[in-house]
């Protein structure tokens, strides 16, 4: 059997010429620019280069960003501080924490600090729960989405469909589990989640139409633990050095029906994600007022 590839860079890129040209009509209606504000806590060289590659992005789609650095020796006030600087700051329509902070952060007191209106992230308690209820309008999380976009757009059967995903975490498995379940438009699938705990998660990966690799565990799903014609693809990554470890290991391929590549999948969709959020909390905050 041979897979069909799964890049995210067409989904990314249909994403990012549809706010490119929101962008300039916000900019000519409203006289400035949808604003991305980023805080990165410590020098991570992996979250430095996200942060960069995401103000990158915004500088080609017409997108103001603004970039707070915190060392990693300062404190957690110091951390609240600069949120509490970007709630209050008009030109910033929406912003993120980058995501792991260093020991001695909270991550999550950061966010509950956040203002929901300018959740970039889709991942303030408040939205999440939003997620939960399937109320539309609300910023939601930009890898779930990321991942429902590639899906939609590679033409997979998602609606009443068995969906497993591997891993829990707050970023990934548990909002991926309830966007996918929603009974909305590329969603109303059968979702199971799986981790750890569950001794024998591979019977239930083996009955599933989507797996979905989510726990940040190199090559945790392989082919013996895939139906044939399955379709694959890896949220969860790790790093080894500088090398990228996706979760799906690549000889899935020879079983798959789809799958997402080891370079090039999910992550730049995220990114993609990430600056529609903020054009539209921009034009909802527009609106508002």
């Amino acid at each position: 059997m041979t897979a069909i590839f799964m890049p995210g860079a067409p989904v990314a890129e249909a994403v990012l010429a549809e706010v490119t040209e929101r962008s300039a009509l916000f900019a000519d209606k409203y006289d400035r620019q949808p604003g991305l504000g980023t805080i990165l806590v410590g020098d991570d060289p992996a979250s430095a280069g996200y942060v960069t590659k995401k103000h990158e992005t915004c500088e080609r789609c017409g997108l103001a960003s603004f970039d707070v650095r915190i060392p990693a020796t300062a404190t957690q006030a110091d951390l609240l501080a600069a949120v509490a600087g970007f709630n209050a700051d008009p030109a910033v329509d929406a912003f993120i924490v980058q995501n792991p902070v260093p020991g001695g952060f909270d991550f999550n007191a950061a966010m509950a600090a956040l203002d929901p209106g300018k959740d970039a992230d889709g991942l303030h308690p408040t939205n999440l729960g939003f997620l939960a209820l399937g109320e539309p309008g609300r910023p939601r999380p930009c890898t779930p989405l990321g991942i429902q976009a590639m899906l939609a757009h590679y033409e997979v059967p998602v609606a009443g469909r068995r969906v497993v995903i591997v891993g829990r975490g707050p970023t990934l498995g548990r909002p991926l589990s309830m966007l996918l379940g929603l009974k909305e438009k590329g969603a109303n699938a059968a979702v199971t989640v799986v981790h750890t705990g569950v001794p024998d998660w591979a019977e239930l990966t083996r009955q599933a139409d989507i797996v979905i690799g989510a726990a940040g565990v190199p090559s945790s799903v392989t082919p013996e633990v895939l139906r044939p014609g399955a379709c694959v693809i890896s949220g969860g990554i790790s790093w080894e050095g500088r090398r990228l470890l996706p979760d799906v290991d690549e000889s899935c391929a020879e079983v798959a029906g789809w799958i997402t590549p080891r370079l090039g999948g999910v992550g730049v969709t995220t990114v993609a994600m990430l600056l529609r959020n903020t054009l539209v909390a921009a034009e909802t905050r527009a609106g508002a007022r």
